[in-house]
């Protein structure tokens, strides 16, 4: 572990301290009582556990693992998980805080949560990340379940992780429980659909800003920040609908090519283990610069701040959708908004993952399972709703997408815990 200590954390602000500024900026903006924010603003419940894990050569290891709910007022908290070197307490309590605006914002009958272990997965063996799982698992196993709370998939986790988990809950239930995560492989009550949601989500987001603009999405010039899930799904579905995806990247950084990059030969490659700095399609560049290229859509995928007050005046996107949780920090949020860019919200980009992981839930719930083309229906359906409500206020009071998308969702959860009230 001292490995893990001694990194560097890519967070440069502290996220959670960013996300009750949020909050207060919108209790200000909409004239949220100062009580009700006072709730909103803290969490309902943080578990902390040791992982004591047997690694392959016989040593003992022992992570840290979080688990956070930070609000239950409209049902059932609803998060990921998180396998990351850098993951602290205050990321994993933002994140929570996040899902529960997220879900408001889609209409889901959840709150928010998330969990997190700090540990490096692309370091350890299949069978170490397994005893990993499942050890922590069991230490917040009375904290997680179908009614209570349902992790899913974030950075570093799996379909296979989520089995995992899936798998030890139900052998200390002692029989089979679907709904106590999602995300799962469909051999175990996945969901056709999940795990492409997120990426289609952000698609169906850009689409809808650009409809609003009533610019084709044809031609397109688009640069892709982070190629796991979100962004490689995002790439490959933009590049389908016709745009051109002239820059990707991964953490070892990426490759910049203006007559498009073939995104189904670099997710071969990527898939097979090869870094995108190596892929032959394009130019070697650093994530810094892919930052900054000139360009119609820029899709952040990775991590969170890598948009911020050093980088934000040179960003020369006309659109940024945000595939990922906080890619862009309050500084550098007022900077774009100053130079005319059009942010789309994580808040409302990326929360396609969240709206499946409900579709599976009920699945799991009824044991009855939609056909794909039902699953993606519905998720267009639900993203356009969410998308044209946020656009509204966003129009009625002149305020930035992601001041509206916070609005709507706080508002809504504001309004459920004044009707719940408190007990006693």
């Amino acid at each position: 572990m001292d490995t893990l200590q001694e990194r560097a954390s890519h967070l440069r602000e502290n996220p959670f301290l960013i996300a009750q500024e949020q909050l207060r900026k919108v209790a200000d903006t909409f004239e949220i009582d100062d009580d009700l924010i006072g709730v909103l603003g803290e969490c309902k419940k943080a578990v902390e556990v040791a992982i004591p894990t047997t690694m392959d050569d016989g040593s003992v290891d022992v992570f840290t693992g979080w688990r956070v709910t930070h609000n239950v007022a409209r049902g059932p908290s609803k998060g990921g998980i998180r396998y990351h070197p850098d993951v602290t307490l205050d990321e994993v309590k933002a994140l929570a805080m996040a899902m529960t605006w997220k879900c408001a914002l889609m209409n889901l009958p959840f709150g928010g949560a998330k969990g997190g272990v700090a540990c490096d997965p692309k370091a350890m063996s299949t069978a170490e990340l397994e005893r990993m799982t499942r050890r922590f698992t069991s230490e917040i196993v009375n904290e997680i379940g179908p009614e209570k709370d349902i992790p899913a998939p974030d950075v570093g986790t799996t379909p296979q992780v989520m089995a995992w988990i899936f798998d030890t809950f139900s052998m200390n239930q002692g029989h089979s429980v679907l709904s106590v995560v999602t995300g799962k492989p469909l051999a175990v009550g996945g969901s056709l659909g999940r795990e492409e949601a997120t990426g289609r989500g952000v698609l169906f987001c850009l689409k809808e800003a650009l409809a609003k603009e009533e610019t084709p999405l044809d031609g397109l010039r688009v640069v892709v920040q982070g190629f796991g899930n979100v962004g490689a799904v995002f790439a490959r579905l933009v590049s389908q609908a016709g745009a051109t995806v002239i820059a990707i990247s991964d953490s070892s950084g990426g490759v910049v090519n203006e007559k498009g990059i073939d995104v189904e030969a670099a997710i071969a490659h990527h898939s097979g283990g090869g870094r995108l700095v190596e892929f032959k399609g394009g130019e070697p560049i650093s994530n810094d610069d892919l930052l900054v290229l000139p360009c119609d859509v820029l899709a952040p995928c990775a991590l969170e701040q890598v948009i911020d007050e050093r980088n934000a005046d040179r960003v020369r996107a006309r659109i940024i959708v945000e595939g990922a949780n906080w890619p862009t920090t309050p500084a550098a949020d007022e900077i774009l908004r100053e130079n005319g860019v059009l942010v789309i919200p994580d808040v409302l980009a990326n929360a396609g993952g969240v709206v499946v992981s409900y579709f599976e839930w009920v699945q799991g719930l009824q044991e009855f399972f939609w056909k794909e083309e039902e699953v993606n229906a519905r998720l267009a359906e639900i993203v356009a709703k969410a998308f044209g409500e946020t656009w509204a206020l966003h129009a009625e009071r002149a305020v930035t997408l992601r001041a509206a998308a916070n609005g709507l969702a706080v508002r809504r959860v504001a309004e459920a815990t004044v009707i719940r009230g408190l007990y006693p």
